[in-house]
C-alpha cells in the first residue's frame, strides 16, 4: 500500500478514535442514577419508610463561582417522620459524610429547613414529614480543574437517618451522583428554591436594635425561659410564633408555653427542662410561622441556673452499659496483635510440615496450571542438558521462596503497623488486579504468537532470555507464586493462621517451607535424570504447545477480570477491558517494521494513554458495596445465603439454629470451586435446610478487618474457611478442598 493513502487511513482512525474520548467516560462506564435500594452508582434508596435520593442544583454547571448545591430529599410514608437538628425530647438528627468530592469542590453545613413540633404522647420532637430536601451548599474554588475529558464531576454521599412513627427504624444508604459540568441542571429548582424559603432567615444582631428600642434577649426567672425578640417581619406580627431551641434538652419540649405580642415585640414564656445539662450563651433559637422562620442568637441576661446534676445508674447497669459499648468496639475495630510467642520446636516442626505439604498440593490447583505448563516447555527444550536442567530447578525454586517471604514479610508488616490482612491481601487491591490482568495479557499475547521479544526490543535486550536462562526460570518462579496467592491448599491454612502468633524468625520459616513445597516437583525433576530422560525431545509440538497455553492465560484474565468487577463494579470491569484493548493495540503496533511502525506505534500508545488518563481511576476505585436483599419466606430461604456480619452467627445461635459460615473471595479460586461444586450440590442443600441451618457468606474479597478478625479467632489467616456450628457444641472447621460426604456427614450430626 503507498505511503500517502496509509497515512491518510491511519489519520482517519486517529480523528474516529479521538470522537469516540470526546464522549464523557462517565456516561458510558457510569450507572445512571436508579430508584433501587442504594446499589452501586443509584442515587437513590428506597426503604418501606421513605424514599432518599441525591439531587443537584446547578444552573450554570459546576465551576469556579457558579452556584451548586446539593441535597438529600427525603420523601416519607405517610406516619413516619425524620429529625431536625435538635431532634426533641427523642430521635437523632439525619447525618450526612461526603465520601467522594472533586478536588476543589468543599461542602458546607445543611441548610436546616424550618421544622414542625411532632408530639408523641407527652413528649415531642422537632422533624418533617411528607417531602423535605436537606440542601447543602457546595463551595467550588479556583483549584477544581476537571480533565480535559472529564464531562461530570462525580459526588458520593453516605448519609443515616432515624425514621420513626410508634417505633424508630435507623437506616443508611449511599449516594452517587454525577453532575455535568458544561450544562445546566436545574429540573429541582422549584425544591431547592422551596428550601431556601424555608431556611431561616438571620434576625439583626441585637445590638444592632435602635437607640432606645427593646432589644432581643433571654433570662430565667423562676424555672422559665422568657424570651423576648424585636426586629421581626411585620407580616407576622400579632400572630402565634413556634420556637424551636437549636440546643437540645434546655426547655421542655412538650410544653406549649405562653406568648405575646406587644407592639412589633415578641414575647414567650416557656418551661426550662429539669434535666438541662447545657447553658448555651448566647442562645440560638428559630421562631416560625406558616413555614418561613427567622434565626436570631439571644443574649441571656443574668446568666442560666446551675445545669441538673447528671443522671446517674446502677453501678450493675453501668458495668453493662461498659462492656457493650467494649464488644461493640471490638467488634468494628480488628483486635490488637497478639504478643509473637516462640513456638515449641514441636508445634514448629508442625507448622513446617503442613506448609510444604500445602505447598506441595498447591501445585494441583487450577491457578497454578498456567505457569507450570509453561515450564514443562522449558524444561523440555533444554533436552539432555543436565546441567541446564539443575540450574534452572534451583533458580525456579528461589524465585519461588524468596517471592513467598516477600510476601510473608509484606504480610507480617502491615499487621504489626496495625493493618488487618491475611493471605492474599495483595489481591484486595483493585490496582494489583489490574496489573496482574495485564501482564497475563501480555503472556497469553506472546504464547499465541503474537510478538516475540525479539521483533520489539533492541537485540542487546531480546537476547536476554537466552543468555540467561537462570535469570528466566527465576523470574518464572516469581510469575508462579503471583498466580498461585489467591489459591489455598489443605494444609496451608492452620500453618499459615499459626504465623500469626509467631516471632518473625519462625514466621518467615512457614513461608519459607510453604514456597519450597510448590517448588519441590520441579526442584526435583531437574535433579533426577530419569525425568528428563522421559520426557520428548525438543521439536514443532513444542510450538504447537506454546500456542495452546495462551488460553489458560486468556482465562486468568477473565477471572481477573471478574474479580476486579466484585471489587470495581461493572463499570471498573468495563474500564479494565478496554485498557486491555488498547495495549493488545500497542503490542501489536510494535511488531510492525518501517515507517509504518512508527505511525500505528504513535497513535497507539497515544489512544493507550488517553485511555489510561480517561477511565484508569474507575479501575482502581471501589464501587459501593450494594445490600443483599433479604430472603424471602418459602423453600427457597431456607438455603438462601446472608451476609455475614460480625455478631450475626451469636445472634442466630442464640436463637436455636445452627450456623455455617463461608469465608470466601472472589479472588478465591479454591472458594470458587467449592461454591459451584459442594456448596451447590442439592443434596447438601437439602441437608441444610432439613436442620435450618443458616447460612452466611463472608465476601473477602475486599479488605474487611472484621472478616480478618473472625479469621483469626478461628487460627486462619486466608480463605477458604468452612465452618459448622450448632448451640452447645464446638464449631466444625472444615478443610479448605470442601468434600461434600464429609460436610453432609456433620450436617447429620447435628
Amino acid at each position: 500500500m503507498p505511503v500517502r493513502p496509509l497515512q491518510r487511513l491511519l489519520l482517519t482512525l486517529f480523528f474516529i478514535a479521538a470522537c469516540a474520548l470526546a464522549a464523557p467516560a462517565s456516561a458510558q462506564f457510569s450507572s445512571q442514577p436508579g430508584a433501587g435500594g442504594g446499589g452501586s452508582g443509584s442515587s437513590t434508596v428506597t426503604t418501606p419508610h421513605v424514599r432518599a435520593e441525591l439531587v443537584a442544583h446547578a444552573p450554570d454547571g459546576v465551576g469556579p463561582g457558579k452556584p451548586l448545591w446539593l441535597g438529600l430529599s427525603i420523601a416519607h410514608q405517610p406516619e413516619w417522620h425524620t429529625y431536625w437538628k435538635n431532634s426533641g425530647d427523642s430521635g437523632l438528627p439525619t447525618q450526612l459524610e461526603w465520601r467522594q468530592l472533586p478536588a476543589g469542590i468543599e461542602a458546607g453545613e445543611i441548610a436546616w429547613p424550618v421544622p414542625r413540633k411532632i408530639p408523641i404522647g407527652t413528649l415531642a420532637n422537632y422533624g418533617y414529614e411528607g417531602t423535605v430536601l436537606l440542601p447543602v451548599p457546595m463551595a467550588v474554588s479556583s483549584a477544581f480543574a476537571p480533565g480535559p475529558f472529564e464531562r461530570n464531576a462525580t459526588f458520593t454521599l453516605q448519609a443515616s437517618w432515624l425514621v420513626c412513627r410508634k417505633e424508630c427504624i435507623p437506616e443508611e444508604g449511599t449516594f452517587t451522583l454525577q453532575v455535568p459540568l458544561a450544562s445546566t441542571t436545574a429540573m429541582n429548582a422549584p425544591a431547592f428554591e422551596a428550601a431556601r424559603l424555608a431556611h431561616p432567615q438571620p434576625l439583626p444582631a441585637p445590638a444592632a436594635a435602635a437607640a432606645g428600642g427593646t432589644r432581643s434577649h433571654a433570662r430565667v426567672e423562676r424555672g422559665m425561659l422568657v424570651l423576648t425578640v424585636a426586629g421581626l417581619p411585620e407580616a407576622v406580627r400579632g400572630k402565634p410564633l413556634d420556637f424551636f431551641p437549636e440546643t437540645p434538652g434546655v426547655i421542655e419540649t412538650a410544653a406549649d408555653g405562653m406568648q405575646d405580642w406587644q407592639g412589633d415585640v415578641w414575647t414567650a414564656r416557656v418551661p426550662i427542662s429539669p434535666q438541662r445539662s447545657e447553658s448555651p450563651m448566647p442562645l440560638p433559637v428559630v421562631l416560625a410561622h406558616g413555614g418561613r422562620g427567622w434565626r436570631a442568637e439571644l443574649p441571656v441576661e443574668g446568666g442560666w441556673p446551675r445545669p441538673a446534676s447528671a443522671a446517674t445508674v446502677s453501678p450493675a447497669l453501668e458495668a453493662a452499659l461498659r462492656a457493650n459499648a467494649q464488644e461493640q468496639s471490638q467488634q468494628q475495630q480488628p483486635p490488637p496483635p497478639a504478643a509473637a510467642t516462640p513456638a515449641s520446636a514441636g508445634l514448629l516442626a508442625t507448622a513446617l510440615l503442613g506448609a510444604l505439604l500445602g505447598g506441595l498440593v498447591l501445585n494441583l490447583m487450577p491457578c497454578v496450571f498456567p505457569v507450570l505448563a509453561i515450564k514443562v516447555v522449558g524444561f523440555a527444550r533444554h533436552g539432555q542438558d543436565r546441567r541446564a536442567h539443575r540450574l534452572g530447578g534451583l533458580a525456579y525454586t528461589a524465585g519461588v521462596v524468596l517471592s513467598f517471604l516477600a510476601l510473608g514479610g509484606a504480610m507480617l508488616a502491615l499487621r504489626a503497623a496495625g493493618e488487618a490482612v491475611g493471605w492474599g491481601f495483595q489481591l484486595q487491591s483493585p490496582a494489583v488486579v489490574a496489573a496482574l490482568a495485564a501482564l497475563f495479557t501480555l503472556i497469553g499475547l506472546n504464547l499465541a504468537g503474537v510478538f516475540e521479544f525479539g521483533r520489539m526490543l533492541p537485540s542487546s535486550l531480546a537476547g536476554l532470555q537466552a543468555r540467561h536462562p537462570v535469570a528466566d526460570a527465576f523470574l518464572t518462579g516469581v510469575l508462579a507464586v503471583a498466580v498461585a496467592s489467591p489459591c489455598t491448599a489443605p494444609f496451608m491454612g492452620a500453618s499459615l493462621g499459626l504465623t500469626a502468633t509467631l516471632p518473625a524468625a519462625q514466621a518467615l520459616a512457614v513461608f519459607a517451607a510453604l514456597g519450597l513445597g510448590l517448588a519441590l516437583p520441579y526442584l526435583a525433576a531437574s535433579w533426577v535424570p530419569a525425568v528428563a530422560r522421559a520426557l520428548p525431545r525438543p521439536g514443532a509440538w513444542m510450538d504447537t504447545l506454546r500456542r495452546f497455553l495462551a488460553f489458560p492465560m486468556f482465562a486468568t484474565v477473565v477471572w481477573l477480570v471478574w474479580v476486579l468487577g466484585q471489587q470495581s463494579g461493572i463499570d471498573g470491569a468495563a474500564a479494565l477491558l478496554a485498557l486491555l484493548v488498547a495495549l493488545g493495540m500497542v503490542v501489536w503496533s510494535l511488531t510492525l517494521a518501517g515507517r509504518v511502525r512508527i505511525a500505528i506505534a504513535t497513535i497507539s500508545i497515544a489512544i493507550f494513554v488517553m485511555f489510561a488518563a480517561a477511565w484508569g481511576p474507575k479501575v482502581i476505585e471501589m464501587a459501593p458495596v450494594a445490600e443483599a436483599a433479604p430472603p424471602r419466606g418459602g423453600a427457597a430461604a431456607a438455603t438462601a445465603w446472608q451476609p455475614w456480619r460480625p455478631g450475626l452467627a451469636d445472634e442466630l445461635l442464640a436463637q436455636g439454629r445452627p450456623v455455617f459460615v463461608d469465608y470466601t473471595a472472589a479472588w478465591c479460586v479454591t472458594c470458587q470451586f467449592n461454591k459451584k461444586t459442594t456448596l451447590a450440590s442439592d443434596a447438601v442443600l437439602r441437608d441444610l435446610a432439613g436442620k435450618n441451618v443458616a447460612l452466611l457468606r463472608a465476601d473477602w474479597t475486599r479488605r474487611d478487618p472484621a472478616i480478618t478478625a473472625a479469621l483469626a479467632q478461628l487460627g486462619r489467616s486466608g480463605v477458604p474457611v468452612y465452618v459448622l456450628q450448632a448451640p452447645g457444641k464446638a464449631p466444625v472447621v472444615f478443610s479448605e478442598i470442601l468434600g461434600e460426604r464429609e460436610l453432609r456427614s456433620a450436617v447429620a450430626a447435628l
